[in-house]
């Protein structure tokens, strides 16, 4: 048996603030950004100063089948472009709309939001501006922030480092479910721009831009990403999914992340099922035209990459197109008719320019 009296004793007393983690520098954080979250809080949500975790009431009598929908996801290498500038108001808002976007795409209402920072040293300023971006971005999802965690790990990452990763729960009605499943040849594809990369490929693009460009291009390589959450609301709304008894409802939705085009496009294709994309039928932001020139980088990549300027798809059938556009319109909606359903057993997708 191990006998303590044996183990030599430290000359100084050791305590978890001297290993590099403070805890009443953590406490203070948070005490900090407690404004923030509460902007966020909607009167489901269950506030209990002795809760250990997230309390939210479904509404019951809003639904008659819900089905919760979970998603979690997080920045990537662009928080290495923020870092490199000291920007960071905006990667909180592509944290969440990582998480949110694909909620919508299977017609869900966003309802609440959680975060987890990981980092070398709690340097309250910069995550105080990060949850300021992740409360503005829960606000334009209209979910509730109710919870997170802040990991302060010494050794593991460098005092200056810090991950981001995000989790987001929504509900629909399980006859409601968006799945692709009812695409047909012939269905009409309608795309909504992007604010820009959003948040995929800034491992390319910090391979094709030195650091010095990457601060001259700052403000167009931070552009928060777009969250769609009150233009797929008003849709699913407007032309509710119908299944099989119906051709005028949405029949699939898309959100273009990683792997783009070839990947999360055609993810809800059923088989023998492809899309014809024409790329001349909306405009390419200068900034994706810039990577390709810049890096020498094949047009298959760039789409497999990069959302190109279409951050947001939609599929209808093709006899409600003019009713769907003319919808858009009214709602001040930018969209574009980027392609159509074809058929092919080995492809799943077509380019035609």
């Amino acid at each position: 048996m191990l006998k303590l009296k044996n183990i030599p004793r430290r000359a100084e007393a050791l305590s978890y603030k001297s290993s590099g983690v403070d805890i009443a520098k953590a406490n203070a954080f948070v005490k900090a950004i407690g404004p923030d979250i509460a902007g966020t809080l909607n009167p489901s949500v269950i506030q209990s100063k002795g809760a250990f975790a997230g309390l939210f009431s479904l509404d019951r009598k809003k639904y008659k089948n819900p089905v919760l929908v979970s998603s979690t996801d997080g920045v990537g290498t662009k928080l290495l472009v923020a870092k490199s500038i000291g920007k960071h108001d905006t990667v909180g808002i592509d944290l969440v709309a990582m998480n949110v976007n694909d909620i919508l795409c299977v017609g869900a209402q966003p309802l609440f939001f959680l975060d987890y920072i990981a980092c070398g040293k709690v340097d309250v300023k910069i995550l105080k501006a990060v949850i300021k971006g992740i409360a503005a971005g829960c606000r334009q999802a209209g979910c509730s922030l109710i919870g997170g965690e802040t990991a302060e790990m010494p050794g593991l990452y460098a005092p200056d480092e810090y991950d981001l990763a995000g989790f987001a729960v929504g509900v629909v009605e399980r006859n409601r479910i968006i799945d692709g499943a009812e695409i047909k040849a012939g269905d009409r594809l309608i795309g909504l721009p992007s604010s820009g990369l959003h948040s995929n490929g800034f491992s390319l693009v910090r391979k094709v831009f030195s650091l010095i460009e990457q601060k001259k291009l700052a403000k167009e390589l931070l552009k928060p990403t777009r969250i769609y959450a009150k233009e797929v609301t008003a849709v699913v709304d407007q032309f509710p999914p119908q299944g099989k008894s119906s051709a005028a409802g949405v029949k699939g939705i898309a959100h273009i992340t990683g792997g783009a085009f070839y990947e999360k496009l055609t993810k809800i294709l059923p088989d023998g099922k492809c899309f014809i994309v024409d790329k001349k039928s909306w405009p390419v932001p200068e900034i994706f035209q810039r990577i390709q020139e810049k890096g020498n980088v094949r047009d298959e990549e760039m789409y497999r990459t990069f959302n190109m300027g279409i951050g947001l798809a939609f599929v209808f059938n093709q006899e409600i197109i003019p009713s769907v556009k003319a919808f858009l319109a009214g709602q001040k909606i930018k969209h574009y008719e980027i392609g159509e359903v074809g058929e092919d057993v080995k492809r799943k997708i077509i380019f035609s320019s």
